[in-house]
């Protein structure tokens, strides 16, 4: 997890769909959630990753860290 998003509450779900797999980020202090799709068969590490630079972009964009 990146400094920024350090001391945060993160939520993350992976939700398979076929051949897919759904990412689901959540910080829950601001209520910003993010969700990003990758292989099936991708790293759950690399897909975790992923999902929580989105938040982190997501969060910046909104001026929320």
């Amino acid at each position: 997890m990146s400094d920024k998003l350090q001391g945060r509450e993160i939520i993350i779900e992976f939700n398979p769909i076929g051949n897919v797999v759904k990412v689901s980020a959540m910080d829950t202090q601001s209520l910003t959630e993010i969700s990003i799709q990758g292989p099936a068969n991708g790293q759950e590490s690399i897909l975790k990753r992923n999902a929580l630079k989105r938040l982190e972009y997501v969060l910046k964009k909104k001026g929320l860290i």
